[in-house]
């Protein structure tokens, strides 16, 4: 089953760069008290240069940030199959990320304050031990619509994949007479090397 983020997605990356814009604004709102307590600093200079950098910073960030949101949005797609949750994402380089069903160990749902607003959840998928992030999660499906309805078949076939499992993996019947044999030729090869000292 493949599965596209929606649009909404990028609504909220623009959500967040106006939320960064309004921060740098303030910031520069609050600059503007070291020329109070400065009298050799001149206010109307300062000023002058203050938001000529504060609009080019602001300029820049939109700039650069817009066009990477777009493109990877638009490169980024998930495929759940019967063993395995495959990623792909990448604007230059192109990364297919495959996250096996026997290595997940749980999957989060997630919906930040932009996400609520827009209707929209994020899944992120944890492995045990796997993952090199420090969140401890290794993928992450973004901009869902249906996230409650994917949530709860993911953990379904999270259920079915661990019961597969544990019936291919019953341990195997052990031969004593066997294990007796290894563990006499052993001792035998031990002596051997002893005496070779």
């Amino acid at each position: 089953m493949e599965i596209r983020p929606d649009k909404k997605l990028i609504t909220k990356s623009w959500l967040i760069l106006i939320s960064l814009s309004i921060v740098i604004v303030l910031f520069a709102c609050l600059l503007h008290i070291i020329p109070a307590l400065d009298n050799d600093v001149d206010l109307e200079q300062f000023s002058f240069y203050l938001w000529r950098i504060v609009f080019i910073a602001i300029i820049l960030m939109w700039i650069i940030a817009a066009p990477i949101i777009i493109l990877w949005i638009k490169n980024l797609s998930y495929f759940i199959e019967t063993d395995k949750i495959v990623i792909n994402k990448g604007i230059l380089t192109k990364i297919k990320q495959n996250i096996p069903f026997r290595m997940v160990t749980d999957f989060m749902l997630e919906r930040t304050l932009y996400d609520r607003w827009l209707g929209i959840g994020s899944i992120k998928i944890q492995t045990a031990g796997q993952t090199q992030n420090a969140t401890g999660y290794e993928g992450k499906l973004a901009g869902l619509i249906n996230w409650d309805e994917l949530h709860e078949k993911l953990r379904s076939d999270l259920t079915e994949a661990r019961a597969s499992t544990k019936e291919i993996s019953e341990p195997p019947k052990v031969n004593e007479n066997a294990l007796e044999n290894i563990l006499i030729e052993l001792k035998k090869i031990s002596r051997i090397l002893e005496k070779g000292k």
